[in-house]
């Protein structure tokens, strides 16, 4: 992270901490009643840095839990976002948070590491690390570590209801369970397709279907160090993708340009069916699964076309 990006957030948090001391000492009429105090704190206030874990935080949490997620459209970039003011104080009032992690919302992590709450970094969780992957959401492993954290977090702060979120935890894997029997039957049928990819943001999905990545290694790796890849490995992917060698083509709609562009050009050419992927799940969808599962139904067709 630059330095003045440091700073700036530094500021940033120091107003919020201003303006919440001032708040309580000029406390008199607008203090909260009894009553709307103990309102406020029947449930845990949970802060998500994206939809996609704060969905899940809702799933895992239903009644008990109040989550707001700062990252809820697919317009939004969470690499190079830029939070608010009133974003650090979402998290700094926060008794949860939760964040993505590998470098993928840093902003988010700096805003949680200055909060009381109780931070879950779902790559962390994951065994992931900064430089890998980040689009951890599509991998099922890391989805089920990071909900038994969820789970965990929640039974700390409210151990009289644990017995509510296991039953929760239970019944959000069983869908997770069914998603998997989903995967297994995919990677079965299609004994590992060959696909390309404009980017990262499905691998850990067509990995847990068991499909091949066949994007040639030269532009994947300008892809991953987001440098412009060479002529060649331009002319190499695109000679892949018309001669059909892969049988799908992932893009990431939320990145769009010239080069993806150029890329899906030459797979209509070589009528390579083109999967439309997002990072920020898009809001016609109430959870993971769901979304997930679309895109799944999505893969599925492109092959019997």
């Amino acid at each position: 992270m630059n330095t003045w990006i440091r700073r700036a957030f530094a500021a940033l948090t120091a107003i919020v901490l201003a303006a919440s001391v001032a708040a309580c000492s000029g406390q008199s009429e607008d203090t909260p009643s009894a009553s709307s105090t103990a309102d406020k704190d029947s449930v845990i206030t949970v802060i998500a840095a994206s939809n996609q874990w704060g969905s899940l935080a809702k799933e895992l949490g239903g009644s008990y839990v109040d989550v707001t997620s700062i990252l809820n459209n697919t317009s939004t970039d969470a690499h190079d976002y830029e939070p608010t003011s009133n974003d650090i104080s979402k998290f700094q009032h926060a008794q949860v948070a939760i964040v993505n992690g590998a470098g993928y919302d840093e902003w988010a992590v700096k805003a949680a590491e200055q909060s009381k709450a109780i931070v879950i970094d779902a790559a962390d969780e994951g065994g992931k690390k900064t430089g890998d992957n980040p689009h951890v959401w599509f991998s099922s492993d890391v989805r089920v570590k990071t909900a038994d954290a969820i789970t965990a977090a929640y039974e700390k702060i409210m151990p009289e209801h644990k017995a509510q979120f296991q039953a929760l935890n239970e019944k959000w894997q069983a869908a997770e369970d069914k998603l998997e029997e989903q995967l297994a039957t995919v990677a079965q049928a299609d004994d590992a397709m060959p696909y390309a990819a404009t980017e990262s943001v499905g691998e850990y999905l067509a990995d847990d279907m068991g499909l091949k990545d066949v994007t040639p290694k030269g532009y994947k790796q300008a892809a991953a160090n987001e440098s412009e890849p060479t002529p060649s490995d331009i002319k190499q992917f695109t000679d892949l993708l018309k001669k059909g060698d892969a049988k799908m083509l992932i893009i990431n709609s939320q990145e769009p340009s010239d080069m993806t562009d150029q890329l899906v050009s030459a797979a209509d050419s070589g009528n390579v069916p083109v999967v439309d992927m997002t990072e920020q799940m898009p809001s016609n969808y109430k959870g993971l699964h769901e979304w997930i599962t679309e895109i799944i139904d999505q893969m599925q067709a492109t092959q019997k076309k």
